[in-house]
């Protein structure tokens, strides 16, 4: 089956708000700096709030208390206020298109979840930037609950069987594609940037030992958020382990990783709701 119709319906149903384009042209703008966020961010007391809190949350861990918006962009930076909005705007986006087939609070925690263990691996990677995997681990999906809306009998059959194997890999069986995929697909229709489209275009299952290590990164972060399980995801059947291989991890990290996103996966995913 082809993405393009969903592509479509989704590019037409949600417009991305206007304080995350805003954001997107101060970023690539050379003569643009950090009050100039500061400013745009002020009207949008919902993101300010956000910002602080996150930035006040274990996804930074800053050991001291940031208490305005102005040192919060100075302390985070740039590129991730505007991931944090980001995932912001997911949120909004998720509920554009929530579906009576799919629980949106258990959706949404999954989503979080996803998101925090692809940070906690680049963290571990030592990869700089590593909010923009926590953005992308959120938006891996997106596409499911268009699926979901446009497609439900299709999503139907696909609720039957993800339990019986990885989801990538239920969704290439019933749709044709992986929503990762289409969900990059939807992001490059909304002209985000490639940084956040171009790796979830990658996972679509068929050049496994040639993608790029996000991409690589982003599925094993979905496999350790569905079988929540970190030591054993190396023996499990059905997950790959050339991704693994890349990644390149100690099996305990793995452990450490998963038991940290899901202790704070439940209050990271409230402040953004």
């Amino acid at each position: 089956m082809s993405t393009a119709p969903i592509v479509k319906f989704a590019s037409k149903s949600f417009t991305l708000p206007n304080t995350c384009v805003r954001l997107r042209g101060i970023l690539d703008d050379p003569s643009s700096d950090i009050e100039d966020m500061a400013k745009v961010m002020s009207l949008d007391p919902s993101l300010s709030a956000k910002v602080l809190k996150l930035a006040n949350s274990a996804l930074f861990r800053f050991p001291a208390q940031v208490s305005s918006v102005p040192k919060a962009l100075s302390i985070i930076g740039g590129e991730a206020a505007y991931n944090i909005s980001m995932a912001e705007t997911a949120n909004l986006a998720f509920k554009s298109f929530e579906s009576a087939q799919i629980n949106f609070d258990r959706f949404w925690h999954k989503a979080v979840l996803n998101g925090l263990i692809a940070k906690a691996l680049a963290q571990q990677k030592q990869i700089r930037g590593s909010e923009r995997y926590f953005v992308l681990g959120i938006l891996q999906n997106l596409s499911e609950l268009v699926c979901a809306t446009r497609l439900p009998e299709k999503y139907a059959i696909y609720k039957e069987i993800q339990h019986e194997k990885l989801p990538l890999q239920a969704q290439k069986d019933v749709f044709g594609f992986t929503f990762p995929e289409c969900s990059g697909l939807i992001l490059e229709s909304w002209h985000l940037p490639d940084t956040l489209s171009g790796p979830l275009k990658e996972l679509t299952l068929e050049h496994v030992p040639s993608q790029g290590f996000d991409a690589s990164l982003l599925y094993i972060a979905q496999a350790m958020s569905h079988l929540e399980q970190g030591r054993d995801i190396r023996k499990h059947p059905a997950v790959d382990i050339r991704p693994l291989d890349e990644i390149g991890l100690k099996e305990d990290d793995y452990d450490i990783i998963l038991e940290f996103a899901l202790a704070e996966s439940l209050k990271i995913a409230a402040t953004l709701k």
